[in-house]
């Protein structure tokens, strides 16, 4: 490593009131073919930064803090990935785009200045019908046909489409390591496109009610570790995904050989998530030893008819579930983001290029206490049923107070009403070895097409 710098070395001032952004540039132009980057303490305000380099490690000392301005108008428009369809949005707060060998480590802060995005996304969800804002206007120009391009509930027809806080996008050997990551304006850490990517002591923070503030979301990428990260975030929790719709198809990039260990989950739509952008297909998978702590699901497996893609070959062990709404979700129903109603009929319909499919998932030695909707939702396609699932070793049950309605255990559409809080079932083949579901006097809700197999 033949250069080291500090960033005050570029002219840094780190009062939380002076404009780093071309300290930023500056520095990561100085650094693109290699170095260290030191960040001393200080609050360093700047707009997006975007790092194209090769071996280059910047290290955060104790109480550094990078702070991004919350002004629209500052995130041009950027052609990358948003809620699964490729397209113009804006452009991330901190992006690592095109580089190899990267590691950025210690214990500083990146702040997505989130507050000023999360209510403006909240006025907008509740009034706008479409653009509005210049660069709305100019996204909608960029993205021709984007009011029929499904999303998951994140803001698209509006085409107010936020910033992730971190994405490392068509990348590879890249480590993220030690720093908290906060008030994210969207997505909060994103790897897209990328392979050799490793996520280790992370903390993940934005408040239970910011909206689309996912905490990792691992997308179309490859030979991915996460671990040891503490996630409490506004939305899913860890979550991985591989494009939505035709566009996802026609990329066609998967996400696979996935390992994530370690982790602590709160306040999260989900603890360890798959989907729902499912395009190409999501495998290989193995998550393992992690505590979920008042998510509202816990294990959660989430498509629908329109996403498309093959879902196999899922490890789920050694998970600890405690306060769900629902500790084991695998919901080919999902409900957000969809235009059209028969993507939730309850009749068999033909089998597409975008039917989603979800095959060899094993969930062992899991429990979870305190479910306070249902034990476990489990829903397939009757054109698409979830083959070999098996379930071995698992203890699920059922709070005996602070309980809420069933119908909250999944974010579902179309199907019927039910009172049981047991383990439903619906065109599915499922597996049990040594289950057992407490608090509740029937254990399993069975509906149609379901091949139930004790062991």
């Amino acid at each position: 490593m033949n250069k080291e710098y500090t960033l005050a070395d570029f002219g840094a001032i780190g009062d939380g009131q002076f404009d780093n952004s071309e300290v930023f540039k500056r520095a990561f132009e100085s650094l693109q073919k290699g170095g260290l980057l030191r960040i001393g303490a200080g609050e360093y305000l700047s707009g997006p930064i975007h790092i194209t380099a090769t071996n280059l490690v910047v290290e955060f000392e104790t109480g550094a803090t990078i702070r991004f301005i919350a002004n629209e108008n500052l995130y041009r428009p950027f052609y990358s990935r948003w809620e699964g369809v490729n397209c113009y949005c804006m452009h991330p707060c901190l992006l690592i785009n095109e580089s190899d060998g990267l590691i950025f480590r210690g214990k500083g802060i990146i702040d997505g200045s989130g507050p000023w995005w999360w209510a403006t996304a909240q006025q907008k969800r509740n009034t706008q019908k479409g653009p509005v804002s210049a660069i709305e206007t100019e996204l909608a120009k960029l993205n021709p046909g984007y009011e029929r391009q499904s999303g998951g509930g994140g803001g698209r027809q509006s085409q107010f489409l936020r910033p992730p806080l971190l994405q490392i996008r068509e990348s590879n050997n890249v480590k993220i390591e030690g720093l908290t990551i906060q008030n994210s304006p969207f997505w909060t850490v994103h790897p897209l496109y990328s392979t050799n990517i490793i996520l280790k002591d992370l903390s993940v923070i934005n408040p239970p009610d910011a909206p689309n503030t996912d905490g990792i979301d691992v997308d179309s990428c490859s030979f991915v570790t996460i671990k040891n990260c503490l996630i409490d975030v506004g939305d899913d929790g860890i979550a991985l995904k591989s494009g939505s719709g035709k566009d996802g198809v026609a990329v066609n990039r998967k996400t696979s050989d996935i390992i994530i260990e370690g982790c602590t989950v709160r306040h999260a739509h989900g603890g360890a998530v798959i989907g729902s952008e499912t395009a190409a297909g999501i495998h290989d998978v193995v998550v393992r030893s992690c505590f979920f702590d008042g998510t509202d699901r816990g294990i959660r497996i989430k498509t629908r008819r329109g996403r498309g893609g093959h879902i196999s070959d899922l490890h789920f062990q050694d998970i600890r579930m405690d306060n769900n709404l629902c500790p084991l979700t695998v919901n080919m129903y999902y409900r957000c983001g969809s235009l059209d109603a028969e993507d939730f009929s309850l009749e068999r319909k033909p089998v597409t290029p975008t039917t989603p499919h979800i095959e060899h998932v094993t969930i062992e030695g899991c429990t979870s206490t305190n479910n306070r909707s249902s034990a476990a939702f489990i829903v397939g396609l009757p054109e698409s049923p979830i083959r070999d699932l098996v379930i071995s070793g698992c203890t699920f049950t059922v709070a005996d107070e602070h309980l809420e309605p069933v119908s909250e255990s999944e974010m579902y559409e179309g199907l019927p009403i039910t009172e049981g809080r047991g383990i439903r079932l619906r065109n599915v083949s499922l597996t049990i070895q040594d289950v057992i579901v407490q608090g509740i006097a029937e254990e399993y809700v069975i509906e149609e097409d379901v091949v139930l197999t004790r062991e």
